[in-house]
């Protein structure tokens, strides 16, 4: 992927700060950056990226959540490590970096490319 920074969006944004909002309310904003945003190839992979990894998150908790107490207290231990990756994922975007998440951002990488053709 191309190294350009700090692109402006068809939206009207610098790319790192549209990137970095793509992941504020999780797949929500990301389903919103994707539907929204046109042009920039950065946005929409860390839009795209936001689904995939927030949707898993909240698939899994929903399921776990149905649990009774040992599905509870591995949503509640959970958490921290939502947290970190969700912090994680704001700042690589912010600082123009295609990270790549371990495994969703190999699917998000090949979702974008799909769309782009």
């Amino acid at each position: 992927m191309d190294n350009n920074k700090n692109q402006k969006t068809s939206i009207g944004l610098e790319q790192n700060i549209a990137a970095m909002l793509s992941y504020i309310l999780g797949f929500i904003t990301g389903i919103i950056f994707l539907l929204v945003e046109k042009e920039n190839k950065f946005v929409r992979f860390h839009a795209m990226q936001s689904i995939v990894v927030f949707g898993a998150i909240f698939l899994i908790g929903v399921v776990i959540g149905w649990v009774p107490i040992i599905g509870w207290l591995i949503g509640a231990l959970s958490s921290p490590i939502i947290l970190v990756i969700w912090i994680i994922l704001l700042i690589k975007s912010y600082k123009n970096e295609w990270y790549e998440f371990p495994i969703a951002g190999k699917i998000a990488k090949e979702q974008v490319n799909k769309i782009n053709l």
